[in-house]
């Protein structure tokens, strides 16, 4: 549970929270914007102010289990212009923290080379690195191709066309359900998580960029 995390982490955790799920669902919106579809614009969801963003238990789930979801962007696929909309759309959210990770990990090593540890005062670097797994670990868990997950959008595109509809099916009647039953199994089962190979290729990732 990170609210085990001493209280200077977790206000740091909590900033890189809000910042990495921001552009989340921006990334969303924006996309969703360019393939034809206003409906995130006009509902005051492509920006990037935060509050309009993030969902309370999304965000507390984060915290409690690391890993979460801010507030769905709303679209209407019978504005989509371009085919394939539903799975660049998708797509966006994780790959805006792709992104973010590997920008903030180019940052981390200009900052190694150059000895620029402490900014204004301030130590940088542990902060920065815990930015960078946040954004892999949020950008791996939404590829999840379970419930309402943005995987559940991007997965079946690389299916054939009949599991396609089988597996979208499946998860329409099952998918919220399972995903649930993950994470309730690993806050209780102790030794037990459905989700520790996220953090598992997060820290490969952050480890090998720096």
């Amino acid at each position: 549970m990170l609210f085990s995390l001493p209280p200077q982490v977790l206000i740091i955790l909590v900033f890189c929270l809000i910042f990495a799920l921001t552009f989340h669902e921006y990334g969303h919106a924006y996309i969703a914007h360019l393939c034809g579809d206003d409906t995130a614009k006009m509902a005051g969801r492509m920006t990037l102010n935060p509050i309009v963003h993030l969902d309370f238990f999304g965000g507390l789930m984060v915290l409690i289990a690391g890993f979460g979801y801010a507030r769905p962007v709303p679209v209407n696929p019978g504005n989509y212009r371009i085919r394939n909309a539903d799975f660049y759309i998708a797509s966006a959210g994780p790959m805006m923290n792709l992104l973010l990770g590997l920008g903030a990990s180019f940052l981390h090593s200009f900052l190694v080379q150059n000895n620029l540890i402490l900014l204004a005062g301030v130590p940088v670097l542990d902060p920065l690195k815990l930015f960078i797994f946040i954004n892999f670990n949020l950008c791996l868990f939404n590829l999840i191709p379970l419930g309402p997950l943005d995987g559940n959008s991007v997965f079946p595109h690389f299916l054939p066309s009949d599991l396609r509809r089988r597996f979208q099916n499946w998860n329409y009647r099952y998918g919220s359900q399972t995903l649930i039953g993950l994470v309730i199994l690993s806050l209780l089962l102790p030794g037990f998580s459905a989700f520790s190979w996220i953090s598992s290729i997060s820290i490969s990732m952050t480890n090998g960029l720096l």
